[in-house]
């Protein structure tokens, strides 16, 4: 396709996925009053169980939860309409796919939304560690009053960063069998690779908190080099097609 073409498909995918994560969103806003706002306060009611004090989450203004509402209402919006937007992305990048590999295109579709929810349900699952250690830092007799949109950030960000972390090697293949990326320039980085997750996972979670962070990390190498060998594959059985037309060609 020419670039024109390029820029209108482009447009297409995204409003696609945009309208999906609006009707997300609405199913989010409801969610939300239902159990998912009981569950984010969850492991705040625990520290302030555990500590016996006032520790809790607190609404400086008056806007404060309805605007809060509205960010949970859109974060699971883009959790719940994630196979939509995940699709709109590899049916943007099947055309640089030769015919052979668009068939590889259902797997690795089917593989990255797996792949996602399980990033988030990790990131989920690190959370009341991550809660339980920074709050023990408070003094004695001290209590911990979370402001809402602080807390909120924190724990979406790391739900939804950590969930798009994990989808990255599919990607990666992706990129691999578009002939964009191969496999020796994944391993050869492989250094800069480890590094790069190590920095995000912790940033993600608190420096004092190195075993949530090793849990994210490592989990994350290993779908890198995962990502690697089945490029290396891919690679490999190219370069064996192609060796056989050069040789049937002479």
């Amino acid at each position: 396709m020419s670039l024109g073409a390029h820029l209108i498909e482009l447009r297409k995918r995204l409003f696609i996925s945009a309208i999906a994560i609006v009707v997300g969103g609405i199913v989010g806003w409801v969610l939300t009053d239902l159990f998912v706002w009981e569950a984010i306060q969850e492991p705040v009611y625990r520290v302030a169980e555990a500590r016996d004090d006032a520790t809790s989450i607190i609404f400086p203004t008056i806007s404060s939860a309805f605007d809060l509402r509205l960010q949970i209402a859109f974060t699971l919006g883009i959790v719940l309409s994630s196979p939509v937007w995940l699709y709109q992305i590899f049916a943007f990048l099947v055309p640089g796919l030769n015919t052979k590999e668009r068939k590889f295109t259902f797997a690795f579709f089917a593989t990255a939304i797996p792949l996602f929810f399980a990033g988030c349900a990790a990131g989920w699952f690190v959370l009341p560690n991550i809660v339980k250690l920074m709050t023990s830092f408070v003094p004695e007799g001290g209590a911990s009053l979370l402001t809402a949109k602080e807390y909120i950030d924190f724990v979406l960000k790391l739900v939804v960063a950590i969930g798009i972390a994990f989808v990255v090697p599919v990607f990666l293949v992706l990129l691999n069998f578009a002939g964009i990326l191969s496999a020796a320039a994944l391993i050869k980085s492989w250094r800069i690779a480890i590094l790069v997750i190590v920095l995000f996972t912790a940033i993600a979670t608190p420096s004092a908190d190195v075993v949530s962070m090793f849990m994210l990390a490592i989990p994350m190498v290993a779908l890198y080099f995962a990502a690697w060998g089945i490029a290396h594959l891919h690679d490999k059985r190219v370069e064996r097609r192609n060796r056989i037309e050069f040789g049937a060609a002479v």
